[in-house]
């Protein structure tokens, strides 16, 4: 499968519309099934150093937070939505395009959970350079399967998926990533950076890259 990129229902919508909020309800329940959020919350801690703060891109509706507060990770937010009310106290919010975003320069660790799948190639190489001070990059993202394609297709109505996620799960799988795609299309380089990429048999595509001391 090549890669390929289409617009994504859930983006033309205001994020209290029903159908927005329906497909949030759908993506908590397909990332406690893939266990997106246990994986993370298992990975990315053992990498920061002691008083390091990360910051989550794509951020959504905070769910990963508060996984991550309980297990006493910092973690701040960055999405184009609103703050959600239940959002850690002492985090930091902010609401902007991740393409635009000016603090990257603060944060040594950046996480990603389904959210790189929906930029390009060249909006992920200039993203990749936003994050050149980072030392920690964990990602969950879609694998580009066929297979991902038909178990979807096949299981999502069956858990009371909407019109929404049917449409936009679809076309993220289409424009996931195999191999080392994703590390290529950021810019890391394999002289640079340890980079370890892996997909689990139900359809995630997992990458931590860590950059070697200098």
């Amino acid at each position: 499968m090549q890669r390929t990129l289409q617009p994504e229902l859930l983006d033309s919508l205001p994020h209290d519309h029903p159908d927005a909020l329906h497909n949030r309800r759908d993506l908590r329940l397909t990332n406690r099934i893939v266990g997106n959020h246990r994986w993370i919350a298992q990975t990315l801690p053992p990498l920061l150093h002691p008083d390091e703060t990360a910051l989550e891109i794509g951020a959504g509706t905070g769910e990963l937070g508060r996984v991550l507060a309980r297990r006493g990770v910092a973690l701040d937010g960055l999405d184009l939505w609103p703050r959600p009310p239940d959002w850690p106290g002492p985090r930091a919010w902010h609401v902007a395009d991740l393409r635009a975003f000016t603090g990257y320069h603060r944060y040594p660790a950046i996480v990603g959970n389904l959210i790189f799948h929906q930029f390009s190639a060249a909006e992920l190489a200039a993203l990749g350079t936003q994050l050149r001070d980072a030392r920690v990059l964990v990602a969950c993202e879609p694998a580009r399967r066929r297979l991902s394609q038909f178990l979807f297709r096949t299981l999502a109505p069956l858990l009371g998926a909407n019109h929404v996620s049917l449409h936009d799960g679809h076309v993220s799988i289409a424009a996931g990533f195999r191999g080392d795609e994703l590390p290529r299309a950021l810019g890391l380089s394999p002289s640079a950076w340890d980079i370890r990429c892996s997909t689990t048999a139900l359809g995630v595509y997992r990458l931590v890259a860590v950059r070697r001391a200098a």
